[in-house]
């Protein structure tokens, strides 16, 4: 019996048209499974887990929202909190100032009034005295010492810059002796002014009192013209000035000038005159290029008599106060308080009370703001409105500034006296100043702390959660194993029993009666899990030529092939609902109605059958560009039995879901003998398609099979794709009308005449395969130009010097006579080597791919149509060196290379191994080493006539006489690639392979070297090379000496060695075949059989190979294959392939001593059969 372990694939799909085939197009009928149900049993432990996972992610995403809202608030209460501190020390900074503001201002604004009023006073006192003694009256009076009083005035006003000025009130009749009062005073004025006041711009008194006008006059508003003053009342012309000045922008002095015709004064003089009182007009600003004026103007009365008790008195004249208070708010702080920006509105508005309707139009336009900025001791004006910030409204500091207290009811009608209030703002910049970050600097340590507990708390979580993923990842891992061994009813039911037996273990605890079970269930413990499945279809598929084909592969292209075609299997079988059994070696065991049982489950297992067929030819031909030679010629082979099985969990070590029974040996058996790219199947099976109504599918087999344990049976072909639908009588009928559709390289269906049928399949195949292995070509080179532009140093020779050295290059003697015993192989430190740029980051131009694709196809089409010398043996050695070259590792500790090598870590100064990509000898440390001796694979057999090198001599061929009658045919190939390649056509591949004199020489001496190896047939030839490996990896230093000369350097020995490597290794690659399967082995053996023999019957071979071909292959075993394996493996650098060489040709040789004389048989018949059919 037989018995094979499987594991489940789920195959859940969300759309219920990919649990079934698609509809047999031969018959319209959907043959769709019905869907599984055990695919939706749930994971019980494993969704129990994942709800408790998702339960703590939820409980965490709670804790962490609580976190950072616990952040936001402790921060943001700590940013309002220290914020407000701020706020309050900015409030009670900013009130300070402010009351200092309004205090000063009060203070100055008092001391200003008292100082008029007494100077008032002590002016009408003087007045009196002097005017009783010269018996004269008012306005013929002069205040004497004007200037000096006006300054000491000034003072104690505390303003800078005043204007002052006093003006007498001269009635009509008093106009002329006024004027001459005034005149002569004028002189004496200007004196005084001068000298006390200082110079005036050079000017004398006579030439201040040549510009004054000498009668009282007024100014044309229009064009400035001078004109007497006219109108009637009381006339009030200036007569004293301090300081002493022009009239701005006009060239006369402002005595005399009658004030009344500047209307605030007159109404002010009105005020005055009825109060008694000093008066305030309205509020003015002026700006010029050099200064900034704005104020008010102030007039105090000057009465007849100093008795202020005396109601009588009566108003004489006036003092006249142009008030700054730009000045006025200046160094109201000290020097220190520079930083205490103020905002300062001063308003003026007339007293509720007044009828705004009667109001003048002068007072009425004091009802307005400006706006001034105080720095420290400096004041600007911001501008003739209120321009501070309203956002600052709340912290207004307001107060009275000027209310001189007058009854409004004595003022005349029309006329109001404003009243002066401060309103005093912080400033931006104030408010800055208070800003010292310390909201930011205590929020941002706030959330630090909280953000390090948070951090806390994070790590304690990952740790923990490292722990619980440690936990899933191995129960997910496990499920995984378990999900790919059991089916999802089996693994369900697996779950749920031992949930039972947890569940009663816990409940019964550590009883004798589990004694009693185990007695009863048996020694497991629990019944086994087994069913009988008596409706199934169970296909073996296995691949036809996979193990000699793998025989040539790297490992890793081996797993490359088998991931893609199970992969595609796979696919196939969770569309057909079909269940994986288990892949053993190359073999896939799939069944059909199971764990899940469909009624038609031959029709699906057929179906698969032939999808994996034709799938398994799209993907062959499609890898064949990467994996090489071969590879489309792979096959699936389809054994397909119907009937019971018993399928269950196998308990134990590595316990699995596995099938028993004889339908298992029997689909087996039908794998086993059955052909390539065919499907086989029983009676049972025919019989279940012949009643589904699936006759047409079969083609019954001629002859029927032996079978272990059964005997003779009748067993049927399946039809690959759709047969004509004639009916057929007979097998052989049956037969011919078989669909062989092949694809060609398009993908599109090739017909035959009657376009029911393919063209010759091998006429296809060979055409496409030669294309394939020109790509397969491409990539292999265009990988290593990527290395060897990625090593270089960016050294470029001349362009027009490069081109003269390859147009001389190999034109002096024979290519043999090239042949050196040592190449200077390019020598690379660590340093180098790390320096160098990634291959895979360097592009190869498609002008460059496409040359290479030219000149590679071109030399494919060089090649003769030998049986053996042919591309196809060029590419099948190709492949061979590649698995060498990359198989090649360093283990000489005495190579330069290995100079520095880190013991303990394996590098190099840095580079790892697999970056030193196993440099042995300097071989692939220069990757230009590496495309020369897989270019000089592919060109090694160009134009080889079919016949070995003697026969050439013999016949004294043009070539033979050429090359002096050695190594002609490879000699030959090296000339006529070289020539192609140095081409115009080709200069930017050759610009990709060498870009100096040395790279090219080291190129062409390569390929010269590698080529002529290649002839193992020369005797002389290899007794050279059988002497210079000898001298080359002996321990005897005399005898290293005596042929390279004492004191050989290292570099020199390893040349030398480096170079015996690549002709040996070119010589394995040339006879691989035979280190290979015996399959590969037989089939090139076969090949250069009927190449020799039909030689031998073209007259072109003295003697019948087929005579002496048994014995001499086993000669060429012992005397030359077998040795060379020996070497590659004394050698030491290839590997692990160099003891798999060695084991395949002694295997080889073994198995040719027991069949090679039938094999030869073999061949003669063969080559017979062929000759017939030409």
């Amino acid at each position: 019996m037989t018995i094979i372990s499987g594991k489940h694939r789920i195959r859940h799909q969300s759309k219920q048209s990919s649990y079934g085939p698609e509809s047999d197009s031969s018959t319209g009928d959907d043959i769709s499974p019905p869907p599984t149900s055990a695919h939706k049993q749930d994971n019980i432990p494993l969704d129990v887990a994942r709800r408790e996972e998702k339960n703590v992610f939820r409980a965490k995403i709670f804790v962490a929202l609580i976190l950072t809202l616990a952040v936001c608030a402790v921060a943001t209460f700590t940013y309002l909190l220290v914020d407000s501190q701020e706020k309050s020390n900015f409030e009670s900074q900013f009130t300070g100032y402010a009351s200092e503001v309004v205090t000063v201002s009060r203070e100055k604004s008092s001391q200003l009034f008292h100082a008029l009023d007494a100077f008032s006073v002590s002016v009408s006192s003087q007045a009196a005295g002097e005017l009783e003694l010269r018996n004269s009256s008012w306005p013929l009076y002069r205040i004497p010492d004007w200037s000096v009083r006006t300054q000491r005035l000034a003072e104690l006003m505390g303003v800078e810059d005043p204007y002052i000025a006093f003006a007498p009130i001269v009635k009509q009749d008093q106009r002329k002796v006024w004027e001459d009062f005034a005149n002569d005073a004028y002189p004496i004025l200007y004196r005084e002014a001068i000298e006390k006041e200082g110079e005036k711009g050079g000017m004398t008194a006579e030439d201040f009192l040549g510009r004054t006008v000498p009668f009282v006059y007024t100014l044309n508003t229009g064009d400035g013209t001078i004109l007497p003053a006219f109108g009637s009342g009381d006339l009030l012309p200036l007569f004293q000035q301090y300081p002493l000045k022009f009239f701005p922008l006009l060239p006369i002095m402002p005595m005399g000038y009658d004030i009344r015709h500047y209307g605030v004064l007159t109404e002010l003089l009105e005020i005055t005159k009825a109060t008694k009182s000093p008066t305030i007009g309205s509020y003015y600003i002026n700006s010029d290029v050099e200064t900034q004026v704005s104020g008010s103007q102030i007039l105090q009365p000057v009465f007849d008599r100093a008795d202020t008790a005396d109601d009588n008195r009566r108003v004489v004249g006036g003092m006249i106060l142009q008030m700054n208070w730009l000045d006025y708010f200046k160094n109201l702080f000290h020097e220190g308080d520079s930083d205490a920006r103020i905002i300062v509105v001063l308003k003026n508005y007339c007293p509720a009370s007044l009828d705004p309707s009667a109001i003048s139009a002068q007072n009425a336009a004091s009802d307005h703001a400006v706006t001034y900025q105080i720095d420290g001791s400096n004041a600007i004006v911001l501008g003739e409105e209120d321009l501070h910030d309203p956002k600052y409204d709340s912290l207004e500091v307001t107060e009275t500034f000027i209310d001189l207290g007058i009854d409004q009811s004595k003022v005349p009608d029309g006329l109001c006296v404003p009243n002066l209030s401060l309103h005093v703002y912080p400033s931006e910049t104030l408010e800055k100043k208070f800003e010292n970050h310390n909201r930011v600097i205590y929020t941002s340590v706030v959330v630090v702390i909280f953000s390090f507990t948070v951090l806390v708390f994070l790590l304690y979580d990952y740790v923990v959660g490292r722990l619980q993923r440690k936990v899933m990842d191995r129960i997910n891992k496990q499920d995984m194993i378990v999900a790919n061994v059991f089916p999802s009813a089996i693994r369900h039911r697996l779950y749920q029993a031992q949930g039972n037996a947890l569940q009663q273990s816990q409940m019964v605890g550590a009883s004798t009666n589990s004694v009693g079970s185990k007695k009863e269930s048996g020694e497991m413990g629990a019944a086994p899990l087994a069913d009988l499945f008596p409706n199934t279809s169970v296909i073996f598929a296995d691949m036809a030529g996979f193990t000699a084909w793998s025989s040539a592969r790297e490992p890793q292209q081996v797993f490359i092939l088998l991931e893609n075609i199970y992969g595609a299997l796979d696919t196939i079988a969770n569309k057909f609902a079909i269940f994986k059994v288990e892949t053993v070696g190359d073999c896939y065991v799939a069944a059909a109605g199971l764990p899940d049982p469909m009624d038609n489950h031959a029709i699906v297992a057929c179906k698969f059958a032939r999808e994996a067929l034709k799938k398994m030819k799209e993907i062959t031909h499609e890898m064949e560009v990467s994996l090489g030679p071969d590879t489309a010629a792979l096959d699936l082979r389809v054994g397909i039995h119907s009937g019971q099985v018993t399928a269950g969990v196998l308990r134990g070590e590595r316990s699995r879901f596995q099938l028993f029974g004889d339908t298992m040996n029997t689909a087996s058996r039908m794998e086993s003998s059955g052909e390539r790219d065919r499907i086989q199947v029983t009676q049972t099976t025919a019989d279940l398609l012949k009643e589904a109504g699936y006759s047409r599918w079969l083609i019954p087999r001629s002859t029927k099979i032996h079978v272990k344990g059964k005997g003779q049976m009748q067993t049927y072909w399946v039809r690959k794709a759709k047969v004509p639908l004639a009916k057929a009588t007979d097998v052989k009928s049956e037969m011919s009308t078989v669909d062989e559709t092949i694809e060609s390289d398009e993908g599109e269906s090739t017909g035959g005449s009657s376009g029911e049928y393919g063209l010759d399949p091998e006429g296809i195949h060979a055409l496409s395969k030669t294309e394939r292995l020109v790509e397969w070509d491409v990539i292999v080179l265009t990988s290593l130009l990527q290395q060897i532009i990625a090593s270089r140093d960016g050294v470029v020779e001349d362009i027009k010097s490069l081109f003269n050295e390859e147009r001389t290059i190999g034109t002096n003697g024979t290519v043999l006579e090239e042949f050196t015993p040592i190449i200077p192989l390019q020598r690379f430190n660590a340093k180098d080597l790390q320096q160098r740029r990634r291959p895979s980051s360097i592009e190869i131009s498609d002008k460059v791919k496409c040359q290479l694709r030219g000149y590679l196809s071109n030399v494919a089409s060089m090649y003769q149509d030998n049986p053996f010398h042919n591309f196809e043996h060029a590419s099948h050695v190709t492949a061979s060196v590649k698995k060498l070259l990359t198989r090649i590792v360093n283990t000489d500790e005495n190579n330069g290379l290995a100079k520095g090598k880190n013991s303990t870590t394996g590098t190099y100064k840095g580079v790892d191994l697999v970056d030193l990509a196993g440099h042995s000898y300097g071989i692939t440390s220069d990757p230009l080493t590496q495309f020369s001796v897989v270019f000089s694979a592919i060109i090694h057999d160009v134009d080889h006539p079919g016949v070995p090198n003697a026969q050439l001599v013999k016949e004294n061929t043009r070539s033979a006489q050429m090359y002096k009658k050695k190594s002609v045919a490879e000699q030959n190939s090296v000339e006529l690639a070289w020539d192609m390649l140095m081409q115009d056509e080709y200069a930017d591949l050759r610009a990709c392979i060498y870009q100096t004199k040395e790279d090219l020489h080291r190129f062409r001496q390569l390929v010269v070297n590698t080529v002529m190896a290649t002839d193992i047939v020369d005797k002389e030839l290899q007794t050279l090379r059988k002497a210079r490996w000898e001298t080359a990896f002996s321990e005897n230093s005399a005898l290293r000496d005596l042929v390279g000369g004492p004191g050989e350097s290292e570099t020199d020995q390893e040349n030398r060695k480096a170079t015996i490597v690549i002709e040996h290794l070119i010589q394995a690659s040339d006879v691989a075949h035979t280190m290979q399967h015996w399959h590969i082995y037989k089939s090139w053996n076969e090949k250069f059989f009927m190449e020799c023999y039909g030689a031998f019957k073209a007259g072109r071979a003295d003697s019948d190979p087929s005579k002496d071909w048994y014995k001499g292959e086993i000669g060429f075993f012992d005397f030359y294959v077998i040795p060379l394996a020996k070497k590659l493996q004394s050698c030491g650098v290839f590997g692990v392939s160099s003891d798999e060489s060695l084991n395949y040709a002694v295997a080889n040789r073994d198995e040719w001593v027991r069949e090679g004389e039938s094999l030869v048989k073999e061949y003669l018949a063969k080559y017979y059969r062929q000759q017939r059919n030409l």
